[in-house]
């Protein structure tokens, strides 16, 4: 069962970036979009984007930096430890759990530091690179973004959001074990 699983894991994993792309631009061609044009504007726009998130990415970042250096990411990892020890996850890949949903260069730091204590090919490795790709920096874009369009009410985008990285997290341990088998 284990083996038929990761076939079909490795089967996804070669094809989905291909058919995402076929798909987007068959979708475009069906609905008559000048699919390039369009990619064109959007860049534009995301230079204006990126413009108008500085001040908020540095009040971020420096929030991060207040954070780690307090020592207070340390407390925090000690607290929930035990809670990872009953899911499997090492302790060693809390770290980088609880820094994605606050920076991407933050966890991307971290996933570095583990790669090169641990090795790329180690479960803790892999299980880095995995929490990686299967959360997101929940607080980076609402402070930036949100920021940016004067979005002053997040509502119920905090806790959406950080329950997506819980089953993000949830899942890459638990995928990470199947398929590596620790």
């Amino acid at each position: 069962m284990v083996d038929l699983f990761r076939t079909v894991i490795n089967f996804i994993s070669i094809l989905a970036i291909p058919l995402m792309i076929a798909i987007f631009l068959g979708w475009g061609f069906f609905k008559k979009v000048r699919v390039y044009e369009v990619f064109v504007e959007g860049a534009k726009d995301g230079f204006h984007t990126a413009i108008r998130i500085i001040p908020y990415l540095v009040a971020m970042l420096f929030a991060i930096g207040i954070f780690r250096a307090s020592g207070a990411m340390d407390v925090l990892i000690s607290i929930i430890t035990p809670l990872t020890n009953l899911i499997g996850m090492p302790p060693d890949a809390l770290p980088m759990a609880l820094m994605r949903p606050l920076s991407g260069s933050g966890s991307l730091g971290i996933m570095t530091e583990l790669m090169k204590v641990h090795g790329p090919d180690s479960f803790i490795g892999v299980l880095a690179s995995t929490l990686y790709g299967s959360s997101e920096t929940t607080f980076y874009i609402l402070a930036v973004y949100f920021g940016s369009v004067n979005i002053k009410n997040t509502r119920h985008a905090v806790p959406v959001g950080l329950l997506a990285d819980l089953a993000g997290m949830l899942a890459a341990v638990f995928i990470c074990r199947i398929l590596f088998g620790v």
